[in-house]
């Protein structure tokens, strides 16, 4: 599990890098219609996991529109190196995401990705996709199990509340999680308001409280490091 002194550290580590990518991903909303699902809390932890762990592959399975995409684009755009391989049903980030930001280091695959072909030895999974238990077991036992230690992974929508429904896609993967000794990290006010109010008074430290979008502060996703 990633401590939180870490995470706090990684803000404090990439603070100016950060703030650049929050008002390039600000300008970028303006610009397109883009409706983003991940808050800013989801979006920042995701990009601060790719600038400190400097994964050469990441591997995104849900894109919808591409803000997700973006923001992972842009950390490793800011490492200099690494490519992310997206796999959606539909083809609209395909067409939202800024042809500069692709650049070389974007992979789009429109289908399941249970069809693959996967990315070798991904060190970053996002997975914002069909949020059932069927598909939750499937990508923790065909996906999570072959990932390397030290890997990370994130899933949107599991802690809307407290805790995820107890026959859900969170409920799997926490169960999973559990199996195999591994804890998370959730900035969800609801599952751990605790950590998402000490992050949000640092970013307010750091000016980096202005919201880059407010059409989400649920901070559902949950993180966990292999």
């Amino acid at each position: 599990m990633l401590p939180l002194d870490t995470l706090v550290s990684w803000y404090r580590t990439y603070a100016d890098d950060l703030r650049a990518a929050r008002d390039a991903q600000r300008e970028l909303l303006a610009q397109r219609p883009m409706r983003p699902r991940l808050d800013d809390l989801e979006a920042e932890i995701s990009y601060l996991t790719i600038r400190a762990l400097r994964p050469r592959a990441v591997l995104e399975i849900g894109s919808a529109r591409g803000w997700s995409t973006t923001w992972l684009l842009r950390a490793l755009g800011d490492n200099g190196v690494g490519e992310l391989h997206t796999f959606d049903l539909t083809a609209d980030a395909a067409a939202a995401v800024p042809r500069e930001l692709a650049a070389d280091r974007w992979r789009f695959t429109r289908g399941d990705v249970r069809d693959g072909p996967l990315p070798d030895d991904p060190g970053f999974v996002l997975v914002d996709a069909a949020h059932t238990a069927r598909f939750a077991r499937w990508y923790t036992t065909t996906l999570f199990e072959r990932l390397r230690p030290g890997a990370a992974v994130a899933v949107h929508d599991v802690f809307h509340g407290r805790r995820p429904w107890p026959v859900s896609e969170g409920a799997v993967v926490l169960g999973w999680l559990r199996r195999h000794g591994i804890g998370h990290l959730t900035a969800s006010p609801a599952a751990d308001p605790d950590t998402h109010d000490r992050l949000v008074g640092l970013k307010h430290k750091l000016r980096l409280a202005a919201p880059v979008h407010a059409a989400a502060s649920a901070n559902p996703m949950l993180f966990a490091y292999l």
